[in-house]
């Protein structure tokens, strides 16, 4: 599925490119968007992470077919990004995002949600939507909630911020249908 730009209401959620990076990396690297991220995600993080990332992984993935990665951007000033929100194929992770932190608060965040988990559902023909988060993260445990997904394990994991509590929350087709149907 080749990638495209999405919208909802307020924003514009552009395929992610190269030429993004150094606009993350000014951006991505503080304590409020990291500390709730896997482990994976270095601390302190490189001066050129986001470059590498976007070259070793992000790019490669979507250019595989099994990873979409969307730059979030208000409508109202399009040039600006403020967050990323990225859809993986892979078991018990397909899902994550983060906003910069003068951006919450706003719904922007679960804007995108619902419009990359209707990509995920109507356009990949996917089955199952299934995230992990850390069970402190209490905001994105909120959109997972309003979103109608369901926590179905909870397990340790290691995020940049230590070892804590994981949530495994999951939605299925059918029921993201039948909860879409009211709206």
């Amino acid at each position: 599925m080749a990638m495209r730009e999405l919208e909802t209401l307020r924003l514009a959620l552009r395929p992610l490119q190269l030429a993004d990076a150094e606009q993350v990396q000014i951006l991505f690297p503080r304590w409020e968007i990291v500390q709730y991220l896997n482990a994976r995600v270095p601390w302190p993080f490189p001066e050129n992470g986001v470059r590498a990332y976007y070259l070793e992984t992000a790019l490669p993935g979507m250019a595989r077919g099994k990873e979409w990665h969307w730059t979030l951007r208000r409508k109202a000033d399009p040039d600006k990004i403020i967050g990323v929100i990225s859809l993986h194929q892979n078991r018990d992770g397909n899902r994550g995002f983060w906003i910069a932190p003068e951006w919450r608060r706003q719904g922007l965040m679960t804007e995108a949600v619902a419009k990359v988990t209707r990509f995920w559902f109507e356009d990949l023909g996917q089955p199952v939507l299934r995230v992990k988060k850390a069970r402190e993260n209490a905001a994105s445990r909120a959109i997972s909630v309003r979103e109608g997904m369901r926590c179905v394990g909870v397990t340790e994991e290691d995020y940049v911020c230590g070892r804590l509590p994981t949530e495994l929350w999951e939605m299925d087709a059918a029921t993201w249908r039948s909860l879409r149907a009211s709206d």
